[in-house]
């Protein structure tokens, strides 16, 4: 055997088995076959975990929004992070288990992002929990979901955003768009925007941090120069919020029953009410249009529930370049 055919017999393995593992692990995209018009519910920071646990989070808000969005029927669920109070334990994943078993029975498929809580503990067994109760992700921590006219994107946004190998897949993604896509969700735990802030004058809040603003400025130049729109959902804050920047769409939804707290608004943000904003999102989607309601939940001394839609906003693709929606190929 020559040199050369000896050394590629020793590459080749390498490289094969190389392919192999890097095809493993490539991020999953998941389809739906639906049809326009079709609705999901999007919210996060749930916190699932012992309901005697009052300071990590409300049980009786987190158990009123599952039933409530049960009972919307629909398409999926997408939950932007902080699902479980700490991701290690398997007594929090068992509530989040009981709490939620109405959706199993109701075969409505949910997509999650992760978030920090999520991570708490050795990750290994954080990440062995999370994986075992959404087995569609093939371990994927980011991937793509495909449905009607819409194509979601969920990232984890522990990993840098715009960077590494989840920056070079969200590129390739955001470049290859579809044609019969109208509109692309981003989900991620982490906001790019919100008027929360680390000065805690409420008792809580997160800023937004440089990574993730990195990804609107990556969102809103690509917004500049495509009929596609953007809209960005995230969590991480323990309230809603609703920000317009570059005609990019970013709602903050966190108020799935982690324990919330009021935001000193910006002068500028569109939503003004300085509420305790527990609440879900109900995305309607139609050809080259969807509507996003906040639907809030206040409890009483006697667990009534009262539900209100303080926001609601319409988002539209330009009529001449609206997407014909179907079911994916």
């Amino acid at each position: 055997m020559t040199v050369s055919r000896k050394l590629l017999a020793l590459v080749l393995p390498v490289l094969f088995g190389a392919f192999a593992l890097w095809a493993q692990t490539q991020p999953v995209e998941l389809k739906l076959q639906l049809t326009t018009p079709f609705h999901f519910v999007a919210y996060g920071d749930t916190r699932f975990t012992d309901p005697n646990d009052t300071k990590a989070s409300n049980a009786k808000v987190r158990r009123a929004l599952v039933e409530a969005i049960a009972e919307t029927h629909p398409a999926f669920i997408s939950i932007g992070g902080d699902i479980v109070y700490n991701g290690y334990d398997a007594d929090d994943w068992k509530t989040w288990d009981d709490d939620t078993a109405v959706w199993r029975e109701r075969n409505i498929p949910v997509y999650p992002a992760l978030g920090n809580h999520d991570l708490h503990g050795d990750p290994k067994m954080a990440l062995g929990n999370y994986f075992q109760r959404f087995p569609d992700l093939k371990e994927s921590r980011y991937y793509s979901v495909r449905a009607a006219n819409t194509l979601m994107i969920v990232l984890d946004s522990s990993l840098e955003e715009t960077g590494g190998p989840q920056g070079q897949w969200l590129t390739d993604k955001l470049d290859h768009i579809p044609a019969d896509v109208d509109f692309v969700f981003v989900v991620l735990h982490h906001p790019p925007y919100t008027s929360s802030s680390d000065r805690e004058l409420y008792g809580g809040g997160h800023s937004a941090r440089h990574s993730e603003q990195a990804l609107a400025k990556m969102l809103e130049e690509r917004q500049s120069r495509t009929r596609v729109r953007f809209v960005v959902f995230a969590g991480h804050v323990h309230n809603y919020e609703r920000h317009e920047h570059g005609g990019v769409t970013y709602f903050v939804t966190g108020g799935g029953g982690a324990h919330a707290y009021p935001i000193e608004r910006a002068p500028d943000d569109p939503f003004r009410d300085n509420h305790v904003n527990y609440h879900y999102l109900l995305v309607e989607v139609d050809v080259g249009k969807v509507t996003i309601s906040m639907n809030r939940l206040e409890l009483d001394g006697n667990s009534d529930e009262t539900w209100t839609k303080p926001d609601s906003i319409s988002i539209a693709v330009p009529r001449a370049s609206a997407a014909k929606a179907g079911a994916p190929d």
